[in-house]
Formats: structure tokens, sequence, C-alpha cells
């Protein structure tokens, strides 16, 4: 049987990982695919390490488009990012009745309705398990391995950049600013890191993984994101004295009154096993009603790791070429014409515990007039600590661990308790999950 071709759209770290696995691990890629996959065209805008990355074999060519037209290819593999420009190639290489492979988390997250209404009329597939959690097969898990089950809810470490820094934070007590700026020399953070640290590269992945979940279409817009650069070095102290640790997750819960879709910093019990997922690792928690918790760790990113579920996804679009398209796994685990339109709840609406840290003036009356608020709002309070002013200060941090909540109610009583004239400035607070 002939070889599947394969045309490449992109030679960086992910591009260059993928011709790597795929040229030193052939026989095995070929026993398990039933025929061989070659790289038959290679498309980027420096092609120079291509002998080096195996494709010796390989035409080159530094416009992409010439891959996506090229009738030879069987599917194009898409590793350049971006939107417009990755987004144009994709939709011609469906319109040439190419399949696809693509890393693109933003690309699904943001066009990828689009993208699989136009795969479905052509027949074709478009796979995606590299575009969320690097080299760890939660897509799949997700979509055929549980597939049995109603999912309850998921919670995800989705970012190593902003794992990294909370890990820092955590285990040498540093301050935000001076473990991205290390970060950035590591390679880990780009020099605009605001995709990583302000949540929006993990708002992209959980939208992906909310709509496998609750058979939904992708709704970017409407996750919650916010992001990490607001995370003291005393927040990730009190945390601890308080028996959690601090996590820049993306949760996606099924409720009755809709779906939650939001990614904050998350305060979790250290006794989870999420909760000690630290450096650059990602991991996922997902709950399904017949399996109980399931838990997927390991790399996140990384040109091999992610290289691993690239070629895994080719795997499955060659085995799956010839069959039925009717018969092939839902690009968004739910047939089409079955996806709800369960409302994505608004972050006001979300009930969740959640702690708090306040500057109060050090005299009496103030605690109670905190509580009071609190309480005229139907807010309990979990645990409370308060510190010792330091020498020659006249104010107190305060910090509170509240019972759950619904959000509007939470922002009525910070706003409530900021006007008072006992408190400093403004007052932190982080969501709390048990993932119980």
């Amino acid at each position: 049987m002939k070889p599947v071709k394969v045309g490449l759209l992109g030679l960086g770290t992910v591009g260059g990982g993928t011709a790597t696995v795929l040229s030193r691990n052939a026989e095995e890629i070929a026993r398990r695919a039933g025929r061989g996959i070659v790289i038959d065209y290679a498309a980027a805008l420096d092609t120079s390490n291509a002998d080096q990355l195996g494709l010796t074999e390989a035409r080159l060519s530094n416009n992409a488009l010439e891959v996506v037209h090229d009738p030879d290819i069987d599917i194009v593999v898409e590793l350049i990012g971006g939107y417009t420009l990755a987004k144009d190639l994709v939709m011609t290489a469906i319109e040439n009745g190419k399949h696809v492979v693509t890393a693109n988390k933003a690309l699904i997250a943001l066009h990828g309705n689009e993208i699989f209404a136009a795969a479905e009329e052509k027949n074709v597939m478009v796979a995606f398990e590299a575009g969320v959690a690097g080299g760890i097969p939660v897509i799949k898990a997700v979509r055929e391995g549980l597939a049995a089950n109603h999912i309850e809810w998921l919670a995800g470490i989705i970012n190593g950049t902003g794992n990294f820094i909370l890990t820092e934070m955590l285990e040498k007590g540093r301050d935000f600013a001076d473990v991205l700026r290390e970060a950035q020399e590591l390679g880990y953070a780009e020099a605009d890191p605001t995709f990583d640290v302000e949540g929006i590269d993990a708002a992209h992945k959980l939208t992906i993984l909310s709509s496998l979940a609750f058979g939904i279409p992708l709704q970017f817009d409407k996750t919650y994101t916010e992001g990490i650069a607001g995370i003291t070095a005393e927040d990730v102290t009190y945390a601890g004295e308080l028996g959690y640790n601090i996590k820049h997750l993306g949760v996606a819960r099924r409720t009755e009154q809709g779906i939650e879709q939001r990614v904050h910093p998350t305060m979790i019990p250290k006794r989870r096993l999420i909760a000690n997922v630290n450096g650059v690792m990602n991991a996922v928690l997902v709950h399904g009603d017949a399996v109980g918790p399931t838990l997927y760790y390991g790399a996140g990113a990384g040109a091999e790791p992610t290289a691993s579920a690239v070629v895994a996804d080719i795997i499955d679009v060659v085995r799956a070429m010839t069959s039925d398209p009717n018969n092939r796994v839902p690009h968004l685990a739910f047939q089409p014409s079955t996806l709800a339109d369960t409302p994505i709840l608004s972050i006001d609406d979300v009930e969740t515990a959640f702690y708090l840290r306040m500057r109060a003036a050090d005299r009496p009356g103030v605690l109670a007039d905190v509580t009071r608020i609190l309480g005229d709002r139907d807010i309990s309070i979990e645990a409370f600590i308060q510190k010792e002013p330091a020498a020659g200060e006249q104010d107190v941090d305060i910090i509170m661990l509240t019972q759950r909540v619904r959000e509007g109610n939470m922002n009525e009583a910070i706003a409530t308790i900021e006007a008072l004239d006992t408190i400093d400035g403004n007052i932190a607070r982080i969501r709390v999950e048990s993932l119980g």
C-alpha cells in the first residue's frame, strides 16, 4: 500500500519535533497505522534546518499555499500558529479535500465551529489533540475513553508558564515579577507574556475541553478569564497556612443553571494530587458519573511531547481515511446535530468559596464591621487569620476563608467593605475549589 503523504506547515519547535518523531519512529508508526507515513512537502519561511530534521527527500517551499494546493498531499499538518493565515490555510486544505492536523488551540477555540462544519461538508477530518496540554492525550480521553460517562466537571492546570511561576513563588517565596523575568530568560515565557500570565492561552484550551465534555459549541468569548499577575508572595504564604496551594486553574462544570467555564487563580487543598503538580507540567482532572475522578498528567509543551500528540493524530487520521465518515469520532465528541445550546454562566452567577485578604486599621470594631457586611449577604466565614501589626505600623493583615457563595453577592460585599474608612486599599480575593 502506498504511503500516506503529509504536507507539513512550519519547521519551528513543534514542526521540527514532528519531523524528528516521524522519521525516528517510522517503522513503529507504520506498524500502528497499517501503512507508511512520509512528509512529502514542507513549508516554512526558513527551511535551512530541513536536512537536520531528516527531510532530505521532502520537497521544500517558502509558500504554504503550495503545500495545501498540492494534489499529492493527503494530510496537511498546520504548525505555524496564529489566527488569520492559519485559518486561511486550514480552510483551503479542507476545501481541497485534505485532512488536517493542527496544534493551534487558538484557531480551534475561536474558529473551530466553522472549521468543523466545513470539514463535515467535505467528509474530511480535523484532529487537534496537541492543542490542549501538549503530549497528554486528554482530548482522546474525554472524547473517546470517557464516552460512556455523563461528565460532571473538569479542572486543569493547562499552562506551564503560569504553573512554573506559581511553583517558584510557593517553593522559594519569590515575587511574581522576579519569577516572570526568569521564565522569559529560560524560554518558558514569551517577551510579551500576556497570553500565558493573563490566562488567554488556558482559556483557549478550556473552551475546547468544555465543548468536548458537555457537547456544546465552542464559545471562547464566554470563557471568564483572569490572570495571575495579582498573586503576591503573601497570598501564597497565607494560602499555605490555611492548607492550600494556589494554581492557575481552568474549570468547567455542569450545573442546573448552565455551564461554568472559567480560568482564574484558584486555591486547592494541598491533599489533592493536582495541587502538587509543579513546574511547567500540566494536569487535567475529569470527573465522570460512572468512572469518578480521573487525572491526566504530563508535559504540556516542548518539541517532542507536543509532536507525540501531533503524530498520534496523524496515525488516527490514516487509520480512518477509508472509513465511512458517519462512523468517525465526531470532532467535538458528540454528533454535530446534537450539540446543545446550554448557556454559559456569567461569573457573577458562579458559586465558589473565597479567600479574602484585606489591610485594616488595628482598632476595635473593624472586624465586627467586616463580618456584619458579610453576614448581611449570607456569607459565612470558614477560617480566619489576623496578623500582629509590624513595628511602627497601625494596620494589620486580615485573612478570611468563606464558605461557598454566589460571586455577585461577594462582589457587593467586597465593594461595601472597601468603602469603610478602616480598610486600606483593595481587597485581594482568590476563589477556592475543593475538587472533591
